[in-house]
């Protein structure tokens, strides 16, 4: 599956450009879309999503569309209220305009999953591996948006020529890891295959299987963990409708086990537990060497008790009439 994250949507919604990019993106394979709505300066009081849930005009039945906003931040210190705007949209992506917002925005805010630069510009700053590669570690993808090389307007060429020198920069500070390709393009004319985006990045010094990474598993990645951000309890227990109705089933069946007449005694055992007796006191376990040694014992005891102590013969009375035995005379 494909994605492309990053289609301008117009405040026009009868605009025939976006039915025709969307259309295009679907025959050439790109089953994900996000349209992306951009907001410059300080939010405005009342949030609201421009976006609509379900586009008027038609759109192919593979297709998902998603909602995103691109924030442009200057001052970090000036737009603290992003949880407010991640909840209205599906993704939530920052392009700061100077080396303070792109540090916060790689280290410090946590708001975003996206940080998309406009690369026809040539920065003040350099981009080094260690907040990149922090910002990548901590779930932030980079965003590269292909169109942009192909932007004629103002000086194409100088543009161009930032364009590819800030692709190369990124793609050498991350090594290629953490990467979103995404079109950007404002037409049907700013589009391109997935073979032909390839074919860019691997002259802009990507390798093809980084380039596949960029144009699926990230961007999955990226709509995964903020449909999980939004559904979820602290992006880790998940809310299931149904739940609740199995678990009072479970409690009828257990109550109705429970209220039954015990069979032999108390002591029954009932779902692997032994009851306890009705003073609270439990039987006390006893292993089965205990067990023999206390019937051995017993037997014993038995055997000793029933037996008759053994009579002792006793003599006669002597008479007159009995001999006595003759005794005997030391010789003279």
């Amino acid at each position: 599956m494909l994605y492309d994250l990053n289609v301008p949507w117009s405040t026009d919604q009868h605009h025939p450009h976006q039915q025709r990019t969307i259309s295009f993106l679907s025959e050439l394979g790109y089953d994900t879309l996000a349209l992306n709505h951009t907001i410059t300066g300080s939010l405005p009081a009342a949030i609201i999503n421009p976006i609509p849930a379900v586009p008027s005009f038609e759109i192919p039945k593979k297709t998902i569309l998603l909602r995103r906003c691109t924030l442009n931040i200057a001052d970090p210190s000036q737009n603290h209220r992003l949880p407010a705007l991640t909840a209205v949209y599906d993704i939530l992506a920052l392009r700061p305009t100077t080396e303070k917002a792109f540090l916060a925005a790689c280290l410090s805010l946590d708001s975003h999953s996206i940080i998309s630069l406009d690369l026809t510009q040539r920065f003040s700053f350099h981009f080094k591996p260690k907040p990149l590669m922090t910002a990548i570690n901590r779930g932030i993808m980079i965003e590269i948006c292909y169109s942009q090389s192909m932007d004629t307007g103002g000086d194409g060429s100088s543009a161009r020529r930032n364009f590819i020198g800030n692709v190369v920069a990124i793609v050498r500070a991350t090594r290629g890891r953490g990467l979103v390709v995404s079109s950007g393009a404002q037409s049907v004319l700013g589009v391109r295959a997935p073979a032909d985006v390839l074919n860019l990045l691997d002259v802009w010094g990507l390798k093809k299987e980084r380039g596949l990474e960029s144009l699926g598993v990230n961007p999955r990645g990226v709509v995964v963990n903020e449909g999980l951000r939004r559904t979820s309890f602290r992006g880790v227990v998940d809310v299931v409708e149904g739940g609740e109705k199995v678990v009072k089933e479970k409690g009828k069946e257990s109550g109705n086990k429970e209220k039954g007449p015990p069979q032999n005694g108390v002591g029954k055992k009932q779902n692997g537990k032994r009851k306890a007796d009705e003073n609270g006191e439990a039987t006390p376990q006893v292993s089965k060497r205990a067990a023999k040694k206390a019937k051995l014992q017993a037997l014993q005891d038995e055997k000793t008790t029933s037996s008759p102590a053994p009579e002792t013969p006793s003599q006669p009375p002597l008479t007159e009439d009995t001999p006595s035995k003759p005794q005997a005379t030391a010789p003279e």
